[in-house]
């Protein structure tokens, strides 16, 4: 009785192995699934954060680049500025230079001017002093107005002895003078020429005229003024400076007009000469 006792409880002895592998099976694949489940989970949330870090990196790269684009525009405007600004500060620098220069030089040739002015003035105080000689300045000009009678004889267009000797004391003033140009005006008053000189000088025009050209002579001639720097005109009675209705008026307006201009560029210079002998 005992042996069959013994193999009929043996009997369920698999079985129960068998069970006990299938529940050890059973709760080992539930707790493994979770741990997949969970180190899935794990695994995904480690690749969202990867992906969001490159989404990060990325974003962080282009907004730094855009940075540093909108700097160096930044920095190539301004270095423009800068240019400019150093262009600007040169120019007006040189402006300045040349401004000083060009002030430099109006002073010195107002200097000059004053010197010759003086010099006329004394060379010729007598004249001046008994109002036979007129001078003035203005505008960088200096003007000498001399009546006719302290030149020529009355009626005449050929120097005097004492014309002849005013002229060489304003020839050594005009001889020194440099960079203007003398125009010898001759003037008369609106008396026609007399018969006698009708013949020579059919009118005011040709005595006017010739008055000049003698005067311009002169001092290229005899009283060292550089031809080049002379120019001669006449212009009859179109240009008083008194009324020919009086004797008085009429002897201020015989005259002739001696003017020193600043030498024009070459280009005008024929121009003006031009002008000036025009009636």
């Amino acid at each position: 009785m005992a042996p069959r006792e013994a193999q009929g409880s043996k009997s369920w002895l698999p079985w129960l192995v068998t069970a006990v592998v299938l529940l050890v099976a059973g709760a080992t694949g539930y707790f493994g699934y979770g741990a997949y489940s969970a180190q899935k989970a794990r695994a995904e949330a480690a690749e969202k954060a990867a992906a969001d870090a490159r989404a990060l990196t990325v974003s962080t790269e282009q907004a730094r680049k855009a940075l540093e684009e909108k700097l160096s525009e930044q920095l190539a405007a301004k270095d423009q500025k800068l240019t400019a600004l150093e262009d600007e500060r040169t120019r007006l620098s040189t402006e300045r230079e040349q401004l000083q220069q060009a002030v430099q030089e109006k002073e010195a040739e107002l200097a000059r001017l004053k010197a010759t002015y003086e010099d006329i003035e004394q060379k010729l105080k007598a004249e001046i002093s008994e109002g036979e000689i007129r001078l003035s300045q203005a505008e960088g000009r200096i003007q000498v107005d001399l009546v006719d009678k302290i030149l020529f004889d009355s009626g005449e267009a050929s120097l005097s002895a004492r014309g002849s000797e005013v002229l060489a004391r304003l020839g050594a003033v005009l001889s020194k003078v440099e960079n203007r140009s003398i125009l010898v005006s001759g003037h008369t008053d609106d008396a026609p020429p007399s018969q006698r000189l009708a013949a020579t000088y059919p009118t005011n025009w040709e005595l006017s005229v010739a008055r000049a050209v003698n005067v311009v002579r002169f001092l290229g001639e005899k009283a060292s003024v550089p031809p080049a720097r002379l120019v001669a005109a006449g212009h009859g009675d179109t240009k008083p400076v008194a009324s020919n209705a009086t004797p008085k008026g009429r002897a201020r307006n015989r005259r002739i007009e001696i003017l020193l201009i600043p030498d024009l560029p070459s280009g005008k210079q024929g121009q003006a000469k031009a002008a000036a002998a025009t009636p």
